[in-house]
């Protein structure tokens, strides 16, 4: 075994992080684990996965459970974790993995990556964690890593092949899975992005990035061009009797099948009043704006709300489309709303 390898693992015995759906080092995690926590954990930090996974995993135990749970439930369940695309191909996959495999995840990353939702970052973790595949996964933290032991200059993503190719070749074939989390542990909890602690770290005197005072600066990264701003509208249509008017959104697009409060496109200006607000009902404009920020773009929404509660009892005589739905104001945090219709609707509750 490479001397770095045979390092690194030796950290790893000793300095493993504790997680929920991390078996010790030595040991394989069941497969269902693996694939749920590593959905989770993208473009998610560990602090706000850890809670989120324990909850899911006390309601829906196996995969077999998560495949028969009505998806609406998990979409809700995911709220707040963002990137919801990621939920519905949880589901997807869940019920592939049930009605078609048997209830059995592949074992390889070729065969993982034909499931919903499954890349190759997500596909090589698999198969490495759980099934002690000889596969490399190269997530944020494993690319910093690398990218520093080797100093490797040319900016992410063009040097992504370079990268695995370095990892591939410390690739422990006895020990896949404590490698590629020996990887990610070393990289948020020593090898991190800002002020890494060198003098801590197993790999200091094979670190090609430090002996040439480079480590902070790597891995570099292309520029990115700024963040476009989108604007929209979001309608607060409450009730007398305490409940207010959400929607499913469609399961294509932005948060596709999540419930929202509704709104306008959110097409990069401000919508004409007349034609966006629902059942052109009249609708007083607020002073606040909520502000959210997406991978892609940064979004403004301008809330409106009806001057009165609707009166009950008109309220029910409203043709409500497919989709459409009273939800009690008072349970809101229980709706699934996303993060950035949550944020509306605490705004509008503190001005009501």
């Amino acid at each position: 075994m490479n001397t770095i390898t045979t390092k690194l693992l030796d950290w790893y015995a000793r300095h493993a992080r504790a997680l929920p759906w991390r078996a010790p080092p030595g040991a394989r995690t069941e497969p269902y684990r693996v694939w749920l926590s590593e959905i989770m954990l993208q473009q998610t930090t560990v602090a706000t996965v850890r809670k989120r996974f324990e909850v899911f995993i006390r309601r829906w135990p196996t995969v077999q459970a998560l495949a028969a749970a009505p998806r609406n439930d998990v979409l809700a369940a995911w709220a707040g974790l963002g990137y919801y695309a990621r939920a519905r191909n949880l589901h997807k996959c869940a019920q592939a993995v049930v009605n078609e495999l048997d209830g059995a995840f592949p074992r390889t990353p070729e065969e993982l990556k034909k499931l919903p939702g499954i890349g190759d970052y997500t596909a090589g973790a698999i198969a490495a964690i759980a099934f002690g595949h000889p596969a490399v996964a190269m997530d944020t933290n494993a690319e910093r890593v690398i990218a520093r032991l080797f100093a490797v200059v040319e900016p992410l993503p063009d040097c992504k092949g370079t990268l695995r190719a370095h990892a591939e070749a410390l690739l422990p074939q006895e020990a896949p899975g404590d490698f590629a989390q020996a990887l990610m542990d070393l990289g948020a909890e020593i090898c991190t992005a800002r002020a890494p602690a060198c003098a801590l770290c197993p790999l200091q005197e094979d670190c090609a990035a430090r002996a040439r005072g480079l480590a902070e600066e790597l891995p570099r990264k292309r520029k990115k061009p700024p963040k476009p701003r989108r604007e929209g509208r979001a309608f607060w249509m409450p009730r007398a009797d305490g409940r207010v008017l959400l929607r499913r959104r469609p399961d294509e697009g932005m948060l596709g099948g999540m419930v929202e409060i509704p709104s306008s496109d959110w097409d990069g200006a401000p919508p004409p009043f007349r034609g966006h607000a629902p059942f052109n009902l009249d609708f007083e404009p607020l002073s606040a704006h909520v502000r959210h920020t997406f991978t892609h773009f940064h979004l403004s929404l301008k809330l409106l709300r009806l001057a009165d509660p609707l009166p009950t009892q008109r309220a029910r005589l409203l043709p409500l489309p497919p989709g459409w739905f009273w939800h009690p104001m008072d349970r809101l945090e229980k709706a699934g709303l996303p993060t950035v219709m949550m944020k509306a609707a605490r705004a509008f509750l503190s001005i009501s």
